[in-house]
């Protein structure tokens, strides 16, 4: 995880210069380690192309049992070194991969520089190898990311993708390789929710809460349903204020600004954000 640091203190430090006043530091944040949801993570790729997907699927379990999916994921959440995956230029001559991604989700996607990291940049860039093809990463707004695969502007959405129906009218998911969860972030000295054990504990406070309480989410992704509710996903959602945030970076940003009072995202993010804002505190 230290490693994912430098690129998320560089984003935040710039944050912290347009909305920080004078040198004051930065307030602390936590994450409640309390897993809320069960998900699992695939990639989406273009229903035209069932090629594609089980040449996809083949390679996910080769990575896994011969251990490459380990080492990629020590290179972020332990002592290894990130690989930066760089994009070729889209060109219809060439025989090339298009892979649609949002790279503001660390440690699974993001910038820095010209070059992506993040361990679905990192898969991306051996599957382009395993098939012959040159690597395009095209990368957008998250809520565009299944949609661009579904009108085949690009081959295969890799971003951190939570398997969910609704998606699966824009493309045909490939087995899991990860498995997530969300989580609330807080500011460190907010004591609501540190009498509780389970999701349910959890819950049980949100649920007493009413629109006056501000939670800040990633637009498109679980925790904007998990916040607001959503049927298919069985969200019953709660009754606070839901705001959306193209990242959740900008959305701790916010809270720490004082505009929320916490923030449900994914819980590899959230550890990489709740990190990188309290190494500038």
């Amino acid at each position: 995880m230290k490693k994912i640091l430098s690129l998320t203190l560089a984003v935040l430090m710039l944050v912290s210069l347009l909305t920080a006043c004078g040198g004051t530091a930065s307030p602390k944040v936590k994450v409640i380690e309390i897993n809320l949801t069960e998900e699992e993570y695939a990639f989406g790729v273009d229903k035209t192309q069932p090629e594609l997907l089980e040449k996809t699927n083949a390679f996910i379990k080769k990575i896994m049992e011969d251990g490459t999916f380990d080492e990629i994921c020590n290179k972020y959440f332990g002592d290894g070194t990130p690989t930066p995956v760089v994009s070729a230029a889209r060109d219809t001559s060439k025989d090339q991969l298009v892979v649609a991604t949002n790279a503001a989700f660390a440690p699974f996607e993001y910038m820095e520089g010209e070059s992506y990291l993040g361990i679905d940049m990192e898969i991306a860039a051996l599957l382009a190898k395993e098939l012959g093809k040159e690597l395009v990463i095209d990368n957008m707004d998250f809520d565009a990311v299944c949609l661009s695969v579904g009108q085949q502007k690009c081959d295969i959405a890799m971003a951190g993708l939570t398997v969910k129906p609704e998606r699966e009218e824009y493309v045909t998911f490939t087995d899991s390789y990860y498995s997530a969860s969300q989580k609330l972030i807080a500011m460190a000295d907010d004591t609501t929710f540190d009498a509780c054990a389970d999701a349910a504990a959890v819950e049980a406070i949100l649920n007493g809460m009413d629109a006056s309480t501000k939670i800040g989410v990633q637009n498109g992704t679980t925790g904007k349903f998990y916040v607001e509710g959503d049927e298919e996903w069985g969200f019953a959602g709660f009754k606070v204020t839901c705001t959306g945030y193209q990242n959740g970076t900008q959305a701790v940003q916010d809270m720490i600004n004082g505009n929320l009072n916490y923030v449900v995202i994914d819980s590899a993010p959230a550890k990489c954000i709740v990190d990188a804002f309290n190494e500038l505190g």
